[in-house]
This record gives structure tokens, C-alpha cells and sequence, in this order.
């Protein structure tokens, strides 16, 4: 079967819920159109669900993670502010690289790639910040931090959380965390193609907008001032309408489950995977406790490889005999660690199930 016979069968283990792919194919309207402005509010409402938060100013930023990212750092740090971003892997090298294109200074606070950071020495890296910035689940290692235990000592810090892989998998606690500003991505554990970024705003981080934003596209305040007048609206971008439609039907196939059921359902995949993997004789790369069910790290040793092949033309014939698709390591884990997503529609037992069986076969035959 080729790549793209396997993307035309439709819904199946590594498609979109069927109701996200049926919502794709609805008619599209204008993007001011009464009928997708309710649709847009009654999506809005199901975020805040599974942000647990009353945030009013939460919404669907048209564009991925990586604009969640940039839309947070541009509406809230000024040339010179003091920033504290942990960085245990890819996403929070990320964060610093886009602090510093606001002009901030950059204070980071680091931890081995595998291992969590430290919430106490994040705090401590600096007396008086602008802005403490952290990834939730670290999609490069599988590695979750803490984010709860900051806000005791976070002070006047703005805490911006980075849940591009957390949100729906695992337990997110906006308001009882006392998160400032977080972001997501659709294409993880929401089940829905990639294109938008959840995004909320408390009213704290609302206060501190920087005057004029480096990004108009990206200007937070245009739309805060939207939410303050009322929910009137005005003109500023033309929203992406099929991939709202997906999100809301994705949304509504959460909130269905019940958010600790999808949070029970990702736990159970992951405990299943872990234990599985390690039973193959293989190691684990996450420090134990801050494990991510639902994106596993393991070490693959070369010499249990097939003949001829290196990792990459491994997970080449995993994705070509089998359609099960693993991301390869970044950074200074590249050709050494599998990162292995169950996530949204995909963490399933069954699939796992079948992961172990083809990887028990693969390895060492």
C-alpha cells in the first residue's frame, strides 16, 4: 500500500476521529456569517472546558503550536524584560530563540534532555522576572515538568506554559495553576489536523499587552478588545472555517468522552507501551515519574536492528509494511531515540498492541 492509498482509506488508527473528518467536508461559509460566528463562540466555550479555565479571552489562533508560541512572547515581553525559560529539550531552545527576538533577556534555566527541570531553581533564576516560561510536555524527549508547584512563587511574573502536547492527554489546570498565558496545537492529543493553535489569556496578561505587538497578524489586543465590547466583531483576519469546523467537532468528541476518561485512556495506552518496550529489552529514555503516556522516548541499540538497516530505514518500514509512523530523535538524541506518539484518536490499546507484536518481530530477526 502506498503513503498515499493509506491517507485516502479514510478514518482508521492513524486517521482523525471520523466526526473531525466529516466536518472538513461541510460546506464552507463566509467567515463572518452568523451561523459560523455561533459555531466559532460555541467552540470558544468548549476550550475553556478543556482548558479548565473562565479565561474570556480563549480562542483558536489561525495557525500552528509555533504561532501559539510567537503570539504569547509578542504580547507580553518588552525590549529588555527579564525572561526565565527551563529548557530541557527542543521546544524550550524555541522559547528562548523567540524571547530573544523580542529583545528580552534571556535567563535559562536548564536540565539534562530526558530529565524534568528543577520548579525550584526556575523560580530562583531570577529575583524579579517579566515573564517564566515552560514546556508542559516536551515533545522532543517525553519528558513532563511540573507547572502546578510555580505559581507559589512566581510572584509578578506572567507564567507562559507551553501545552502543545499536553492539552487532552494529560491533566491541564489553567486557572488552578494559575497560568498566565498557554498555547496548544490541534494535531496532538485533540485529534484534529494541524492549523490551529488553542490559546488563553488570563485577565492579569490581558493588563500587561505590550502597546504595539512586533506581529500585527499576532496582536492579541485587537481581539481582547473584540471580547471587552461584547463579543462584537470586527474585522482583523479571515478565519481558517473548515479547520474551526474540525476543531469543534473534535472539541465535542472530548468533552463526549469526559476529559478524565480521555486522560484515563492516554495514561493506559502509555503504561501499556512503556512496560511492553521495556519487556523487548529496550530502554526507556524519560526519567521515570515524568513519563508522557502519550509520547514515549526509547532508546534504539543499533545492534538489534535488521541487517542493513540504520533507525531511520527501520521506521521507513514500519511506516511502508505496517503504516505505523515513529518520529525520530532531535537534537543531540537524533539517530539514538524513537519518539512514539499516542495521542487524540490514536491511543488506543490495539494499536499499541500492535506496535509491541511488529517491533518484537523487527528487532533482532
Amino acid at each position: 500500500m502506498s503513503h498515499a492509498e493509506r491517507i485516502l482509506m479514510g478514518p482508521g488508527p492513524s486517521n482523525p476521529y471520523p466526526e473531525v473528518t466529516e466536518a472538513m467536508v461541510r460546506p464552507v461559509v463566509g467567515h463572518l456569517d452568523p451561523g459560523f460566528l455561533a459555531l466559532l463562540d460555541e467552540t470558544n466555550d468548549r476550550l475553556r472546558t478543556v482548558w479548565r479555565t473562565d479565561n474570556p479571552l480563549t480562542f483558536a489562533l489561525s495557525g500552528t503550536g509555533s504561532a501559539g508560541m510567537e503570539a504569547a512572547f509578542v504580547n507580553v515581553v518588552n525590549p529588555g524584560d527579564v525572561v526565565v525559560v527551563g529548557v530541557n529539550g527542543a521546544f524550550g531552545e524555541r522559547m528562548c530563540d523567540v524571547a530573544r527576538r523580542c529583545r528580552a533577556e534571556v535567563v535559562r534555566v536548564e536540565a539534562p534532555w530526558g530529565q524534568p527541570l528543577d520548579p525550584e531553581q526556575v523560580l530562583a533564576a531570577h529575583p524579579n522576572p517579566a515573564v517564566i516560561a515552560v514546556v508542559h510536555a516536551e515533545t522532543s524527549t517525553g519528558v513532563r515538568n511540573d507547572v502546578g508547584c510555580l505559581s507559589h512563587g512566581k510572584g509578578d511574573a506572567l507564567l507562559v506554559v507551553d501545552c502543545v502536547t499536553s492539552l487532552g492527554g494529560i491533566p491541564v489546570e489553567i486557572d488552578a495553576w494559575d497560568v498566565d498565558l498557554a498555547y496548544s496545537g490541534t494535531q496532538k492529543c485533540l485529534g484534529v489536523p494541524p492549523g490551529l493553535s488553542p490559546f488563553t489569556v488570563s485577565a492579569r496578561a490581558v493588563e500587561r499587552f505590550v502597546e504595539r505587538p512586533q506581529s500585527w497578524y499576532l496582536d492579541l489586543s485587537m481581539i481582547a478588545d473584540y471580547v471587552s465590547a461584547g463579543g462584537a466583531r470586527a474585522y482583523h483576519h479571515t478565519a481558517p472555517i473548515s479547520m474551526v469546523y474540525a476543531l469543534h467537532a473534535g472539541l465535542g468528541v472530548l468533552v463526549d468522552e469526559g476529559l478524565e476518561a480521555s486522560w484515563e485512556r492516554h495514561a493506559a495506552c502509555g503504561a501499556m507501551l512503556h512496560d511492553g518496550l521495556e519487556a523487548l529489552g529496550l530502554e526507556l529514555f524519560a526519567e521515570a515519574g515524568h513519563r508522557l503516556p502519550e509520547l514515549t522516548s526509547v532508546r534504539i541499540p543499533a545492534d538489534r536492528l535488521p541487517d542493513g538497516m540504520d533507525e531511520a530505514a527501520c521506521r521507513r518500514a514500519l511506516l511502508d509494511r505496517y503504516g505505523i509512523e515513529i518520529g525520530g530523535g532531535l537534537g543531540p538524541v537524533a539517530g539514538q531515540v524513537w519518539r512514539i506518539g499516542l495521542m487524540g484518536h490514536t491511543a488506543r490499546l490495539r494499536n499499541v498492541a500492535l506496535l509491541l507484536a511488529v517491533l518484537g518481530e523487527m528487532l533482532d530477526g
